[in-house]
This record gives structure tokens, C-alpha cells and sequence, in this order.
């Protein structure tokens, strides 16, 4: 087995910044995608390992010699389908490393029964500073390439204005996700003025003057900061 050799199920959202990252830096990194569209976006990326099967198959898992990997991770951007495929990989390959990753407690529960070695959990890499939760240099490697400049994801302070249809909401009471960006956490001038993650089991209550940390592309980023300024949506 090759510490290099990497197997990346999924080449959507989350896959292509992680597979191009790796390849970049010298990885040997195979793409299992059961998109047709993504399985044609990975070729014209020019990765030479690529493959389109159904995961859902155990039958064209067991084809694929996944046992040589020194990781298998598991990227979809079907949620469900990443829970799937990770209880899959699971019962197939007892003794492989599977990594998966996860942007709600939700999820991240259910791929911890489903048999992850470690869930990558993006309100945890953001609290928690990648090098902080991961204990494989190539897991760190993976989420480096996910959170910096290559992916184009990044974090922006935002003040919550007067009037504002934020202003005495429940934080969990809010879908930040129906607007492309994610929750990390808050300065709560309640609480002295002190930086609180949403991984802290608080409930968070939203005021004027208060000002919350989300993480997401440029683009969405600076649309939600817009959108908070109106009285309500």
C-alpha cells in the first residue's frame, strides 16, 4: 500500500478542490464518480484515474482493489448518498482508512455510525483549526487543500446593522445554508465580547452590534452580508 495513493469518491462541490489540490502537491489520486457530468469534468481536468460507477453496487465496489488505498474519501455531494457509500465502504473493506466529510451535526452523527475513521466536519475544521483534529498527514493535507485559496472558500466578519432581520433571532432558528455560506461562530456582545463557536452548545440569541463569522465563497459571502441589512427577507 502506498502512502501517496488516494481514492476520492466524488468530483462535485467539495471532490474537485480536494482532488486538484492533492494532484498538485504529488498525490497519486484516483476519482470514483457515479455522475456522468462529473465523471466528464474529472477527464477534462486532465486526471488520468478516473472511473464512473455505481456506488450504490457493491458488486463495482469489490472491482476496484480499494484495499491498496491509503485512504478512501468520501466526498459526494449527495449527503445521503456520502452516508451510503461510507456504511458500504465500511462492510466491504473492514480494514481500509475511510475519511468522509460532513457540513451538519446531523450528518456528521450519522457517518460516525455509518463506520468513518474520522468525519471532517466543516464547522469543526473552522473552530478547530485542521491541525487540531486530524491525526493523519494526509488527512491534513486533504482539508488544507479543501479551506485555502485553491477552493476558493474563505471566512468574512460580518456586523449585524440595526433593524437588521437578524436581529433577535435564535442562531439555530436560521438557515444559513439556503444562502451558500455556513455558520462558524460569533463575537456575542452579551456574552464580553468574546469569540463563541457554534460547536460550543450554546444557544446563541442574535443581536444588533453583534457581529458573526461565516465561512463560504467571495461571491455568497458578500450577498448574505448585503441581505442582513434588510428589515426581513
Amino acid at each position: 500500500m502506498l502512502k501517496n495513493k488516494i481514492a476520492i469518491f466524488g468530483y462535485g462541490n467539495h471532490g474537485k478542490f480536494i482532488a486538484k489540490g492533492l494532484l498538485e502537491d504529488g498525490f497519486d489520486v484516483t476519482i470514483i464518480e457515479s455522475e456522468k457530468h462529473f465523471f466528464e469534468d474529472a477527464q477534462n481536468d486532465d486526471f488520468k484515474k478516473v472511473f464512473l460507477a455505481d456506488v450504490t453496487k457493491d458488486s463495482e465496489l469489490k472491482k476496484m482493489d480499494l484495499e491498496s488505498f491509503a485512504q478512501l474519501v468520501c466526498v459526494m455531494d449527495d449527503e445521503h448518498l456520502n452516508v451510503f457509500l461510507t456504511l458500504s465502504l465500511r462492510s466491504l473493506f473492514k480494514d481500509s482508512y475511510i475519511l468522509s466529510i460532513s457540513d451538519s451535526l446531523n450528518v456528521t452523527k450519522k457517518l460516525q455510525m455509518a463506520g468513518t475513521n474520522k468525519v471532517i466536519d466543516l464547522y469543526e475544521v473552522s473552530a478547530n483549526k485542521i491541525y487540531n483534529i486530524l491525526d493523519k498527514p494526509i488527512a491534513t493535507k486533504i482539508l488544507e487543500d479543501f479551506v485555502n485559496n485553491k477552493s476558493g472558500i474563505t471566512f468574512r466578519e460580518m456586523v449585524i446593522p440595526p433593524n437588521s432581520f437578524l436581529d433577535g433571532m435564535m442562531a439555530e432558528d436560521i438557515d444559513f445554508s439556503c444562502h451558500g455560506v455556513l455558520l462558524v461562530g460569533m463575537i456575542d456582545e452579551e456574552l464580553g465580547h468574546s469569540f463563541v463557536f457554534v460547536t460550543a452548545g450554546i444557544s446563541h440569541k442574535l443581536d444588533s452590534g453583534d457581529t458573526i463569522v461565516c465561512l463560504g465563497e467571495q461571491k455568497e459571502l458578500e450577498a448574505f452580508e448585503a441581505l442582513i441589512k434588510k428589515k426581513e427577507l
